[in-house]
């Protein structure tokens, strides 16, 4: 545009002037002139256009800037929960552990051999409450048959589930 303008100031001065006496040149000069005008009014179309569309996208690159800084904003809340509770839980697990620890003492070894192989085929559960006639690891009732050898037996005797093969915790809940 700048260029436009000292062209456009240079022929207005020299038409000004009087240098250019031809009819024909002064005519040449006044449309050049006039075409400057009109190429000055298109650039400045343009930049005004350019900078509308620009405050636009530095409004839109503001808003996406906050919108990023909430998130992570969030997502350092949500680590800070996550960790606490990672925290929270290996605390658990630890005190697990030792009470498991402390239990598993007091148990045969026999008996602990079994539970620890049941468990690792069951998927983390060994053993199973009867509860109301049914074994609480495959939620099936017991056949009446069971249920007669699990009554008659001693309450050391270690019972297992006929149909998930788990030991079997007898309740007062169990229904027998």
């Amino acid at each position: 545009m700048d260029q436009v303008r000292q062209r456009a100031a240079r022929d207005q001065k020299r038409l000004d002037s009087g240098a250019v006496t031809s009819p024909k040149d002064l005519e040449n000069l006044q449309h050049e002139i006039a075409s400057l005008a009109k190429r000055q009014g298109n650039l400045e179309d343009v930049v005004l256009e350019v900078m509308e569309r620009r405050e636009s996208v530095q409004e839109r690159i503001a808003e996406l800037t906050e919108r990023v800084e909430s998130l992570q904003s969030k997502i350092g809340d949500a680590q800070t929960r996550r960790d606490a509770a990672a925290e929270g839980i290996d605390a658990e697990i630890a005190t697990a552990t030792k009470e498991r620890e402390v239990i598993a003492g007091t148990i045969p070894a026999d008996l602990l051999k079994l539970y620890d192989k049941l468990r690792q085929q069951q998927g983390g559960v060994g053993a199973a409450r009867l509860y109301q006639r049914s074994c609480d690891g495959c939620r099936q009732e017991l056949a009446i048959t069971e249920l007669n050898e699990v009554r008659s037996a001693a309450p050391d005797t270690v019972l297992r589930c006929e149909n998930c093969r788990r030991i079997l915790i007898r309740t007062p809940e169990s229904g027998l």
